[in-house]
């Protein structure tokens, strides 16, 4: 499999499996919610991340990408609304337009740029890596790596949000 369709199968996997799961209001959050995603990043890394870098510019892209996951995933979170269900009492979310534009120019960003490297500016990327001494493989797991880091950190804000409803729910009750 080429390594433009290893990205390609990630970021759509990626960008459909967070719209399925979190567009739309009173969206269920229970243990699947919260699991699918660590257990997509338990299948996804092994079976993609060869041999991520240790050392020099591709562990730098690794962790800034990883870094620029996190941040997406945590702006993801500020378009995020967690409380409890007035009907069952339990965690929900709600998640919109703005939360969708964003996973789609995201994703969308991230797919140009897969396809670019291997269309539009591949001999200026492959100079770029060449005098940077980053190959390949690292650029691809760097990509991996955001993508995880998005989606996880999204997954624990829903985590932590649906913990906090519940004890506000409580406190709220006790007065």
């Amino acid at each position: 499999m080429s390594t433009l369709t290893q990205a390609m199968i990630i970021n759509g996997a990626v960008l459909i499996a967070v719209l399925e799961a979190d567009l739309g209001p009173h969206r269920r959050i229970g243990r699947l919610r919260i699991l699918r995603p660590a257990l997509m990043a338990g299948a996804i890394v092994p079976l993609f991340v060869k041999s991520p870098a240790t050392h020099g510019f591709g562990l730098a892209l690794e962790l800034t990408a990883t870094l620029a996951g996190l941040l997406v995933g945590l702006l993801a979170m500020a378009f995020t609304t967690v409380y409890r269900s007035p009907t069952t009492g339990g965690p929900v979310s709600r998640a919109g337009f703005a939360y969708a534009a964003l996973w789609t120019v995201v994703i969308g960003a991230r797919a140009a740029f897969s396809y670019g490297s291997a269309h539009w500016f591949a001999p200026q990327l492959g100079r770029w890596m060449t005098e940077h001494q980053v190959t390949a493989d690292a650029l691809t797991d760097a990509l991996l790596l955001m993508a995880v880091a998005m989606t996880l950190t999204r997954t624990l804000g829903l985590a932590a949000r649906a913990m906090t409803a519940g004890r506000r729910t409580l406190s709220a009750a006790a007065e």
